[in-house]
């Protein structure tokens, strides 16, 4: 009894002639041990030539030759075809190297994948893109089936960890792509941001592909490339091909894992004379040795159960008949074949490569990779491994299968690397790109609180954001060329939310200024680490009185006491200036004439003077005085009781929640996030709240009355208040917020500025920028222990009455002086 199986392969290509040689060995050690009993298993291996239409030929030929299963194709492209022949005639194609994802659905169910496929490795270089922390990264690829598969579900992948392929760099497949084509290619990638290349291809181009980057100068430090699968397949069987070539030193590519075992090692031994020392061995050599026990296994079992391998013709194909050795007419259905078909995909046996079985996806169990550093011409140390159990670590797949592992970020790990350009430092995977661009930074051209960001005479732009900016920009290791591009005409705030909207639409490359990092921003853009905290608080009217024991003195300003004390001893020395020739009662001792004079001048405040005026001269003064003194006395009472009325009247709005109950109009920053966080957070109806462009409109809002409260956020609050007194915050900031700068999604910008704004936050320069431009000491407000001017009496409104009473003194003083001279010249 005989059983045959078919293989298609391309004994030119690495994998085509390590494949032959194990399998034969394979059916060799099959045949040898009695496995099958008296079944001998016959394996005919078809030469493809690396031709897409041979494999085909090759795939009819064998189906036409009654064999019970077929090893290969080698390629994704032609088993894409085969396998729909295969589904018709019930044979099963077992490939370990013919890797698209897209082959193990169910549109082609005896089509089998005895190796991990390449979602699994593409998963593992998404892990490992995640692990480094590059999040956009260039695809470099040949445009086959063996390629766009594995790319597309590379992106997937990507995807969900937040990362992006920015290009896909497409060559013609294996010989048809000449040195030209891959050259243009390679001067396009470098005027690109990124520098992280994902390098899957044949052997042929990929060695090209590395050759030709180097003389590009692009394997030199920054750069990031990582080769799928077939390099290590080539530096595992012909290490001598790129012996010579050092520009291989840095790459990172993935091999298949296989775990040690005995059976491993007596098949290494054998290698060298099962090849005659022609080629290397590499994991997929193991793969197709193993592939045959899978089919010996399933034949047995069948065998075991009583089952008869048969062929019947196709109903569909009677009647066919092609000339030459081509006859359709004698494609025949294995009967066994779906028989055979479970039975290899129920498997579980040891293997040169490990256990072997498969899940319901037909995907072998526990696939796993090595990752690759080559670290010297074509020698290369083992970094780490990846499986989809346990993600990246240094310690084998097999040591974590069945233990409780722990998937986030900071467990998974590699050992150190060597980057190209020989160097030990881990590249931050982009650069600018050489093409001359500068990136367009906007601005917000504000009307009002221009210290964030305001226009220098046209010429530059200046102001809180902007000195930060330039000051993380100036901590960064590399040269960024920017340009500083205003928004919005001046005459107004500009909107913040078509701001941001200009960077999720690539108007503008990020934004600097005070932007608020809010919810719906995140979504289109990413922040910087904040470089000002922020919160939204209410600002009414002040009510307060901070020093509450000094509150008598509230009523007037320092100016008005000044000279209500100094008016007051000039009528009393005045006074005394007329009547000490003629009354007693200002005449004694230096001493007490000089308590005489400040007595009089302050008694009259509060009674009139008990001294009787002997001289009509100093009645009129006394008189004009005792009608000023009586008025700003009256004020002075009426303001005081007013201050102290206020200061126990109950507030109306005592914060938001107030604020919110009550059917007060609310002001708010026109341009700011502050009316859409009133609107669609508190549900404040839109007709209550009033926008304000500018300071002036805050203080002349809240003073008229037009609104009761205004909401906005505190670095706004604070340079308003710095200026404008006779206001205050009442309540707790009802939100946490903060200001950042935004760019375009996954933009790398945004990794280096928040380490360099933490580390201006360390060094205290962002405290001193602070206090540079919102806190200097401008403030209007004085510093006497209250918290507004606001209604104290100030020396202008009394100006008339004192001007009044001193013009009096004075002519009085004068006239007295001239009657004197008249009298002593008389005499």
């Amino acid at each position: 009894d005989v059983v045959n199986v078919g293989a298609i392969f391309a004994l030119e290509t690495i994998n085509g002639h390590v494949a032959e040689i194990a399998v034969n060995a394979a059916v060799e050690d099959v045949n040898s041990d009695g496995f099958l009993g008296s079944t001998k298993l016959i394996s005919t291996v078809y030469d493809s030539k690396y031709s897409t239409f041979l494999s085909l030929l090759g795939g009819l030929k064998y189906m036409e030759a009654q064999m019970v299963a077929i090893i290969g194709p080698q390629v994704s492209e032609t088993a894409h075809i085969l396998s729909h022949l295969a589904n018709e005639l019930h044979v099963p194609m077992l490939s370990f190297t013919a890797l698209d994802p897209s082959l193990s659905s169910l549109q082609y169910p005896y089509f089998v994948q005895t190796a991990p496929n390449d979602l699994f490795q593409m998963t593992a270089i998404a892990d490992m893109l995640s692990y480094f922390g590059f999040r956009r990264v260039i695809a470099l690829y040949t445009d086959d089936e063996q390629s766009r598969g594995p790319i597309a579900s590379l992106a997937v992948k990507l995807a969900e960890r937040h990362s992006v392929i920015t290009y896909k760099a497409v060559l013609l497949p294996g010989n048809l792509t000449s040195d030209e084509e891959i050259m243009k290619q390679l001067a396009k990638i470098k005027t690109m941001e990124s520098r992280v290349i994902i390098l899957h291809s044949f052997a042929v181009v990929g060695l090209r592909v590395l050759k030709l980057a180097n003389q590009l100068k692009m394997m030199e430090k920054g750069y990031v490339w990582i080769a799928t699968a077939w390099l290590s397949t080539v530096l595992d069987s012909i290490p001598f091909s790129v012996e010579n070539e050092t520009y291989l030193k840095g790459v990172l590519t993935l091999r298949p894992h296989t775990p040690d075992s005995d059976k491993k090692t007596a098949f290494l031994s054998r290698w060298k004379t099962l090849s005659n020392g022609s080629i290397g061995l590499n994991p997929y050599g193991l793969y197709a040795y193993d592939t045959v026990w899978i089919i010996a296994n399933a034949v047995k079992r069948f065998l075991d159960q009583g089952g008869n391998i048969s062929f019947s013709p196709n109903t569909y194909l009677n009647g066919l008949a092609g000339d030459g050795n081509l006859n359709l007419g004698a494609l025949c259905t294995c009967d066994a074949g779906s028989q055979v078909l479970d039975l290899i995909l129920q498997t579980h046996m040891t293997g040169l490569t490990g256990k072997i079985s498969f899940d319901s996806d037909k995907s072998v169990i526990r696939p796993a990779f090595e990752i690759l550093n080559v670290v010297l011409k074509s020698n290369y140390k083992r970094i780490g491994y990846w499986s989809n159990y346990s993600g990246l670590s240094v310690s084998s797949p097999e040591i974590l299968f069945g233990l409780q592992v722990n998937r986030s970020r900071s467990n998974q790990q590699l050992d150190s690397i060597i980057w190209p350009g020989n160097t030990t430092v881990m590249p931050r995977g982009w650069d600018f790109p050489q093409n001359g661009k500068e990136l367009r930074i906007g601005v917000p051209n504000r009307f009002s609180f221009k210290a964030f960001a305001y226009e220098v005479n046209k010429t530059g732009i200046d102001g809180y954001s902007i000195d930060v900016f330039k000051h993380a920009v100036d901590l960064l290791p590399y040269a960024l060329p920017y340009k500083l591009v205003l928004f919005g005409d001046g005459k107004k705030n500009p909107s913040y939310k078509e701001l941001v909207d200009n960077i999720s639409l690539n108007v503008v490359d990020g934004a600097v200024g005070d932007i608020t990092i809010v919810t719906n921003r995140i979504k289109i853009v990413d922040f910087t680490q904040p470089y000002i905290e922020s919160g939204l608080v209410v600002v009414v009217p002040s009510r307060k009185i901070k020093h509450k024991a000094w509150v008598f003195l509230h009523p007037f300003t320092p100016a008005m006491w000044v000279v209500t004390v100094f008016v007051s001893i000039y009528v009393g020395f005045v006074v005394w200036f007329l009547e000490r020739h003629v009354n007693e009662e200002f005449r004694g001792s230096p001493k007490e004439q000089l308590v005489t004079i400040f007595w009089f001048g302050f008694s009259s405040f509060f009674s009139a003077p008990k001294e009787n005026m002997m001289g009509a001269l100093a009645r009129v003064v006394l008189l004009i005085w005792l009608f000023v003194a009586l008025i700003v006395t009256s004020s002075y009472t009426a303001s005081l009781s007013a201050i102290l009325t206020v200061e126990h009247a109950a507030p109306s709005i005592t914060g938001i929640e107030s604020l919110i109950m009550s059917n007060d109009r609310i002001g708010y920053q026109l341009g700011s996030f502050s009316e859409y966080y009133l609107i669609e957070q508190l549900n404040i109806a839109k007709s209550r709240l009033v926008p304000l462009g500018s300071p002036e409109e805050y203080a002349d809002a809240l003073t008229t009355g037009n609104v009761s409260a205004i909401v906005d956020e505190r670095p706004y609050v604070d340079l308003f208040l710095a200026n404008y007194c006779s206001f205050e915050i009442v309540g707790q900031e009802f939100t946490k917020s903060s200001m950042g700068f935004a760019f375009q999604r996954d933009s790398p910008l945004v990794v280096d500025l928040s380490t360099a704004i933490l580390t201006l936050s360390e060094k205290g320069v962002l405290q001193s920028l602070l206090n540079k431009w919102l806190l200097n000491g401008s403030s209007d407000c004085t510093s006497s222990g209250t918290s507004s001017s606001s209604g104290q009496l100030q020396f202008k409104n009394f100006k008339g009455l004192f001007m009044l009473s001193g013009l009096a003194c004075a002519a009085a003083v004068l006239i007295f002086i001239c009657i004197l001279f008249h009298k002593y010249r008389k005499y």
